[in-house]
Formats: structure tokens, C-alpha cells, sequence
């Protein structure tokens, strides 16, 4: 709800203030007065480009605020937070147009884009002016009114929830069958690629360990001949080293007892000798075991050979890395027969799921179309009441792919003067966006927002000039759906029409006056006795009549 407008050095504006009622405001004033001055101004509030034009003073930026009430809008809440604003009960849009033509806009002292202020405005008021596009010509505003008539919100809700799984089920499937072509032209090389390491049937750390057996094997003679020429030396020469010790230990034993220290020396030559047997034995042992095996070379050569090529094939330097390439391409081929399983899990979730979607889809359109001519009636009853007997609302809903409202293309048609008895020929009507002007596509939102205003969170609905081409009868029924449309939603509306003024719970006059030598715009919220007083001049002119006072009086009394 809108709540204050504050205007300051905007075209003849030098400074106004409004602050509006939550129900029916009403603004009159002589033409020329500056009333669209004023709707320019709560225009650019809403994110409309700037003009440095309009600024008379060039001395002074133009400055105009806004104040709103949201009262728990929640999907304005959740715009304030998605662009990081402070979400309060209370919001504040300001404004500010230098001589330059610079433009800055704020949301709660937050300086924001216009797209993102044309976004909010959009949540918060609801302006029908000449000539506008306006909201009743979008086809997804016109589907938004059949389901409030028809209580389809829950439903929606769980069509849509389906809806959106049966997308992602779809896009899984399509990546499933991407996957699937990708493996089928790759299989063939990794098939292989598995078969060449499969065949190559490497064992862990094989080549690192043949490696090491053919360094042995290259060097086998002569580890062989130094083994056997050590072992010679220790226990088969003339003069063996064992023999030696042993004669060694045999002199001092002589003198043992004789010098206290020879016992020690004895006691290590002795175990000396026996370690120097143990690796004379050892040695004998190792040398059986050490061949010359050139069968075995080339074997171990063969296999280095092909596991050089392999690692170099595959850019590593390891059996095991191997191995695990091994492993992966194995688990790719795995893959491509897994997959086919998947894609057909995948195809019965995903026709289940558009059997649902359809079943609710159809749901919806039945719920639409049992609301289709009864809203026609009620809304041509109403066109009829506000001055346009002959015009006539047909709503068209005709089949079309499942999309995330339903299946259905509605579409709001319109004809202003449908000759007597065609009313059914549907050749003769066009969408309201081809044929309705500015002054019928603000009456016929009036009649359409009058029937839906408890169905839908209606933001404040702002008619400018709703009274084109009408009078009397017409603009008093005008005036009482107004009325009654205000119980539940903050209206304001520029009239020229005294049948309309008389509803309101605000009246507000626009005057022009001399201020400073010049020409300005001025504002004022009437009292009782003044709007007599203009709603009667409004009837019979500049000095109205006794008969157009009591008119009056009347108008405001009722």
C-alpha cells in the first residue's frame, strides 16, 4: 500500500505531499491542473526513464520518495533479500534527477538499478493509464485469473512441483543418451586399450622387480666369479683365512693363562672365526644360487619391453598406475553395458511422470473452462454497466504442450462493438492487446480486478483517466465497483467524472497557483464541504447551482 508521495522541483511541481488512504483516492483538478504531472512523477518511481527536461530549476535536482506499507507481501520480501535490501514492513523508493540528466534510484537508501526497481514496481502497484501495455493483455495474468476463479492453488502447486520433476527426469534421460553415444564411440578404443593390458597380464610391482632381476642376471657371471674366488679365499686356499685364525688362536692359548689380557683376544679371534665360517658358508650358498640364464634375459627383456611401451602408451611410469588404467577402462566398458539399464529405469520413471503431469494438466483445464462462461457473463454484465453495452470478453483456451501452468494457450479476446447476435462467432473478436484502447482496457480491468480482487494478492491499482467516454449511469456504476473493489484493495484514480469523486474515502485536488512569479502545481485533501462544493462544480460548472450542491451532497452522503 502506497502510503506518502513526496515530490520536489519535478516540471511546475515545486514541492507536494500526499499521503494516501488504504481504501479509494480520488484526484480531481481542472485539465492542464497537473494531475498527469503527478502520475509522471510516481512514474518514475516505479522505473521509468528520467527526462532531465522536466527539471524547471536546473539549480535544484529533482528529488520524489514513496513510502509503502507491504504488509507481509511475501514475494516482495523475498525480492529484497535476493538482491540483498533491507526487508522491513516499511519500504522507501527514492528518486533523484540532476539538471544532467543523471539518474539515481534507491530502495531503503540502498542505490539499485532501474531494472530492478521496474521488477519491484511491478509487486507494488498495479498503474493502468492511456495507452499503457498493460497487465490484462499478458497471458499469463489472464491464466492467473481463470485459476483464482476456479480455487486451482493447490492443484497448480502440485502440477507444478510434477512439472518440474518430470523436466529433470527428462534432462537426466537426455544426458543418460548423450553419455551413451559417447561411450559407443569410445567402447571400441577402450575395449582395446583393456584388451592390450588384460593380455599384458601385469602383477603388482612386476616390472620394477624385473628390472632389478635382469641387473642381476646381466652381472650373474661375474657376481659368480668374485663369490667363488672370496669362498676360496676363506676356506680353500693353501693359507685359508679360517685355517689362519684357528692357528692364530692356537699360539696364544699357550700364553693364556700367563697374560691376563690374551683370554679376551682369544675369546673374539674365536668368534671371528666363526663368523668368517658362517660367511664362507654363506657366501657358497649364494654363488649355487647365482646362473647365467640367457633364456631368462630375454624373457625379462620381453617384458620390460612391453611394459616400456605400455607406460610411454600411457603416460606413465609405474606397473601399478598400470594397473589402475587397467581398472578404469574396465569399469568404462562395465559402464556401457550399465547404462543401457539405467536410460530404461530412467524412460518408465519418466512416463510415469508425464502420465502425472498430463492427469493434473487436465485437472486444471476442466477447472478453467467450468469458469469460462460464467466469468464472460459477469464481466460483458459489467461492461455493459460502465458504458460499453456492445463490447464483449470472450476467453479462448485451447490445447498446447505441457508447459509450467498446464496445457493450455488462454487468451483474453475482445470485440467494443460486437453487433447484435455474434457474440459467438469468435472471427470477431481479436486478443485485447490488438483492439482495446487505453480507456476500454482500464474499464475492462476494473471489471475483471472487481471479480478476482479476494481470489488474488492484488497490488494498489492506480487508474488514470478510467472515465474516457463516459458519464451518467456508466460512470456512476464505474464509481461503485470502484467502491467496492477499494474494501479490499487501496485504489487511486484520476477522474473527471463527479459520479466518481462522490465514492471516495480521499479526495484530493489538483490546483495550479502563483507562487514566487511563477506558475506551480499544488495538492490539498478536501474536507467534507469542499468536495460538495467541487464534486458539484464538477456537475454544473465554475458556480454551481443549488440543484448541483444538493446533488452533491448527496453523491458524498451515499
Amino acid at each position: 500500500m502506497l502510503t506518502n508521495l513526496s515530490i520536489q522541483n519535478y516540471a511546475i511541481i515545486e514541492q507536494l505531499e500526499i499521503n494516501f488512504s488504504k481504501s479509494l483516492n480520488v484526484i480531481t483538478g481542472e485539465t492542464g491542473a497537473g494531475k498527469s504531472i503527478i502520475m509522471g512523477a510516481l512514474g518514475l518511481i516505479l522505473g521509468q526513464r528520467a527526462d532531465s527536461s522536466a527539471l524547471v530549476n536546473k539549480e535544484k535536482k529533482c528529488i520524489i520518495e514513496a513510502y509503502f506499507v507491504l504488509n507481509n507481501k511475501k514475494e516482495i520480501h523475498s525480492f529484497l533479500n535476493a538482491n540483498d535490501l533491507d526487508s522491513t514492513d516499511e519500504l522507501v523508493i527514492r528518486r533523484e534527477i540532476t539538471s544532467s540528466g543523471k539518474s539515481r534510484a534507491f530502495i531503503n537508501d540502498t542505490p539499485v538499478t532501474l531494472a530492478q526497481l521496474n521488477i519491484l514496481s511491478h509487486l507494488l502497484v498495479d498503474m493502468h493509464q492511456q495507452f499503457d501495455t498493460l497487465e490484462l493483455t499478458q497471458n499469463d495474468f489472464q491464466r492467473q485469473v481463470l485459476d483464482a476463479l476456479a480455487g486451482n492453488g493447490s492443484l497448480l502447486d502440485e502440477y507444478e512441483s510434477i512439472f518440474h520433476q518430470w523436466q529433470n527426469i527428462k534432462k537426466r534421460k537426455e544426458e543418460l543418451q548423450n553419455q551413451k553415444l559417447q561411450f559407443e564411440k569410445e567402447a571400441d578404443y577402450h575395449r582395446f586399450q583393456f584388451t592390450e593390458l588384460q593380455e599384458a597380464a601385469f602383477k603388482p610391482n612386476e616390472l620394477e622387480e624385473a628390472e632389478t632381476s635382469l641387473t642381476l642376471l646381466s652381472n650373474a657371471e661375474g657376481i659368480k666369479n668374485v663369490l667363488t674366488n672370496v669362498q676360496y679365499q676363506l676356506q680353500e686356499s693353501e693359507t685359508p683365512l679360517v685355517q689362519q685364525l684357528k692357528s692364530i688362536i692356537h699360539q696364544l692359548n699357550n700364553f693364556a693363562t700367563v697374560h691376563t689380557a690374551l683370554p679376551e683376544i682369544i675369546q673374539r679371534l674365536q668368534s671371528t672365526q666363526v663368523e668368517l665360517k658362517d660367511i664362507a658358508d654363506e657366501i657358497a650358498h649364494i654363488s649355487d644360487g647365482v646362473q647365467h640364464d640367457p633364456q631368462k634375459i630375454e624373457m625379462l627383456n620381453e617384458r620390460l619391453s612391453l611394459g616400456y611401451k605400455l607406460q610411454k602408451k600411457h603416460g606413465v611410469n609405474s606397473t601399478y598406475e598400470l594397473l589402475e588404467i587397467q581398472q578404469s577402462l574396465e569399469e568404462k566398458l562395465q559402464a556401457v553395458l550399465n547404462i543401457d539399464d539405467a536410460i530404461a529405469l530412467n524412460e518408465k520413471e519418466c512416463i510415469q511422470l508425464e502420465d502425472d503431469t498430463k492427469k493434473i494438466a487436465a485437472k486444471l483445464s476442466a477447472n478453467r473452462k467450468k469458469q469460462i462462461k460464467p466469468f464472460e457473463e459477469k464481466v460483458n454484465k459489467l461492461l455493459a454497466q460502465v458504458g460499453m453495452p456492445n463490447a464483449k470478453l470472450k476467453i479462448s483456451l485451447q490445447p498446447t504442450a505441457l508447459n509450467p501452468s498446464g496445457a493450455d494457450d488462454i487468451d483474453f479476446l475482445f470485440n467494443a462493438n460486437i453487433p447484435a447476435g455474434k457474440t459467438d462467432n469468435l472471427q470477431l473478436y481479436l486478443p485485447i492487446r490488438k483492439v482495446a484502447s487505453g480507456g476500454e482496457l482500464s474499464r475492462l480491468m476494473l471489471c475483471i480486478k472487481s471479480l478476482v480482487a479476494e481470489s488474488i494478492d492484488l497490488a494498489t491499482l492506480i487508474f488514470d483517466e478510467i472515465d474516457t467516454g463516459i458519464s451518467g449511469e456508466a460512470a456512476k456504476q464505474v464509481g461503485v465497483i470502484l467502491k467496492g473493489l477499494a474494501e479490499k484493495r487501496q485504489i487511486i484514480c484520476i477522474t473527471h467524472q463527479a459520479q466518481i469523486a462522490g465514492k471516495a474515502s480521499a479526495h484530493w485536488f489538483v490546483f495550479k497557483e502563483i507562487k514566487n512569479d511563477k506558475i506551480a502545481t499544488g495538492i490539498r485533501l478536501l474536507s467534507t464541504e469542499e468536495r460538495i462544493t467541487t464534486i458539484a462544480q464538477m456537475l454544473s460548472g465554475e458556480k454551481p447551482t443549488a440543484a448541483a450542491l444538493e446533488n452533491a451532497r448527496e453523491m458524498v452522503r451515499n
